[in-house]
Formats: structure tokens, C-alpha cells, sequence
């Protein structure tokens, strides 16, 4: 099989389309024929090294936490899926860019049928961010209202969609060219980050959900209404802050991968109620150029990686 490997840290031109054994299935696990992988930011600051002080990897590795496929064997205890299957995921923190891979059957959920590949590749880690960054972690209620950082990317157009849905006032924060494609997605209110300081802009809010951290994060403090939550994705807030009102609470977590919350989820995007926008699709060979339009910026939703291209 074929797998993007990661021989030393560093850019993403680094990264080496690589010839490789097919891995076995445990008791637990499934074999996926691989359709598509998700590039997530998680993806290409794993590669450069940054995180090695939180997660411990042994070179070299395979990039990539989501994939979508089609079971072709399983593990003896795997009792929920079949050879055919077809199946998408939050595998865990490695190896969705090859052409193959094993995943713990828990991890993962069916594709509905009226999902391309593409599609079903793009939801798992980043909607189970955002459902579990408003409604676990932020404990949103109907009639709240909530501020949403990065608004336009995979994390964040999930979570636009999930708390309108949910009922929620929604104010996103974005670059000026996705005004539009914020407020389709669900938002009442877009403030263009560029064009000043968002602080200045935003009522008091009952939650914000923080996906840019550093002084975005600090300076959400001060929008916050009393014993309003502050959750982020990306670093623990800073709870010695002069503007942390009465009450208010600062939360940091990372993303449980879970595959019955999965497929309640994935229910919602074969409703139509949530829908996944493909940003940009590149094959496998050109998984660098992949990681660098996200290492970008500016992403609207999600960049695939199809193992068919």
C-alpha cells in the first residue's frame, strides 16, 4: 500500500510518498480501504514537531486523523461492521494519509449513503470538535448566544451550524471574504477580524468558542457575560486575566474520538441539517502541497486528500 511518511520533523515538503506493508487488524479493529483523508491544523503541527512535548511519536510515522473507505476485513470481536462496509472516522492522532489503514472499530460510524467520500472524510474530527466544544465543554442552551472564532474553517463552520441548530444566537469571526458563507451557515452576526478589534464589536455573549488561542483567547475574556464560558480548542485560557467577569469559567480540552457520537452527527448531515464544504481536493502524492494550503490559512471548511487521484 501507499503512505505519506514522516521520516524527520519539519515542513510539509519533507513529507515522502512511501511503499509499505498493509497493516493487520486486531481483535478490535477494522482493515478501511481508504477513499479520502482530512487535512486538519493538527496534521501539519504534528509533522513539524511542535507538539512533540504533548504527543510522543516514533519516527516515521503516517500524517492524518480522519478517514473515510470501505471495510475490507475485520478483527475477530468486531461484531458491528462488515468486508463492504463503508465507513468514516476520527482514527486517531496518525495515519489516515495512506491508501490503507487498521482503526479501533469503536472509532468509527457508517457513511450515509447520500455522502461522497469527500464528504464523510471532512466531518469526523471537526465536527466532533464542535459539538463537543458547544455542548459538552459549553453546556449551550437555546436562546444563548455564542462567538465563534475562525468561523469559516472545518472546526468552525461545524460549530456554526450545530449551535443555530441548537438555537443559539450565533456571531462568527472571520476574514471579510466569508461574510457570506458565515451567515449561510447559520450566523446572525459577522465581524471581520481584520477590520478591528472584535472586543469592540461584540455584545456580551453567554460562550465563545476560541479556535485562534493567543491574544484572540486573552481578549475574549472581556465579552463575555457573567458566568459565561470561554472554551478552546487550542490552549488552556489564561484564568489571571483583568477582564474575566464574575463567574466565568475558562475551559481547554481535546477532541474524544467516539463513534456512536459520530453517527448521531453524521444523521444530521444526511438530513441535510449540517452540510460539509469541501475547500480544495489533492491526491496523496501532493499531500504537501495539501498541509500548506492549510498551514495557510484562510481555509473555508475542509482540504481533502483523495487516494483515488
Amino acid at each position: 500500500m501507499k503512505a505519506i511518511r514522516v521520516f524527520a520533523y519539519g515542513t510539509p515538503d519533507m513529507l515522502t510518498l512511501a511503499e509499505v506493508d498493509d497493516p493487520v487488524p486486531g481483535e478490535n479493529e477494522v482493515l478501511i480501504d481508504v477513499a479520502t483523508a482530512a487535512v486538519n491544523p493538527i496534521d501539519w503541527k504534528i509533522v513539524s514537531g511542535s507538539m512533540q512535548a504533548f504527543i510522543k511519536l516514533a519516527l516515521p510515522f503516517t500524517p492524518g486523523v480522519d478517514a473515510a473507505g470501505t471495510v475490507v476485513a475485520v478483527g475477530r470481536n468486531v461484531t458491528t461492521l462488515a468486508p463492504g462496509d463503508e465507513v468514516m472516522g476520527f482514527i486517531g492522532i496518525v495515519g489516515a494519509y495512506a491508501s490503507r489503514v487498521v482503526v479501533d472499530a469503536a472509532r468509527l460510524a457508517r457513511k450515509p449513503a447520500g455522502l461522497s467520500f469527500a464528504q464523510a472524510a471532512a466531518m469526523p474530527a471537526a465536527t466532533l470538535t464542535a459539538w463537543q466544544a458547544l455542548h459538552e465543554h459549553g453546556a449551550l442552551q437555546s436562546g444563548q448566544s455564542v462567538l465563534i472564532h475562525a468561523a469559516a474553517g472545518g472546526v468552525g463552520s461545524a460549530a456554526v451550524q450545530l449551535a443555530s441548530l441548537a438555537g443559539a444566537q450565533v456571531i462568527g469571526t472571520a476574514s471579510a471574504s466569508n461574510r457570506g458563507y458565515v451567515l449561510e451557515l447559520g450566523a446572525t452576526q459577522f465581524i471581520d477580524y481584520r477590520a478591528g478589534d472584535f472586543s469592540q464589536q461584540v455584545p456580551k455573549v453567554d460562550l465563545v468558542i476560541d479556535l485562534v488561542g493567543a491574544s484572540t483567547q486573552a481578549r475574549s475574556w472581556s465579552v463575555l457575560k457573567q458566568g459565561g464560558t470561554l472554551v478552546s480548542t487550542v490552549s488552556r485560557p489564561d484564568t489571571d486575566h483583568a477582564d474575566i467577569p464574575a463567574g466565568a469559567t475558562g475551559k481547554h480540552f481535546t477532541t474524544r474520538s467516539d463513534g456512536q457520537l459520530l453517527t448521531d452527527l453524521a444523521a444530521l448531515y444526511a438530513s441535510g441539517g449540517l452540510h460539509a464544504h469541501l475547500d480544495s481536493a489533492f491526491p496523496l502524492a501532493e499531500a504537501n502541497r495539501a498541509l500548506e494550503r492549510s498551514m495557510g490559512g484562510h481555509v473555508r471548511g475542509k482540504v481533502i486528500l483523495d487516494m483515488s487521484a
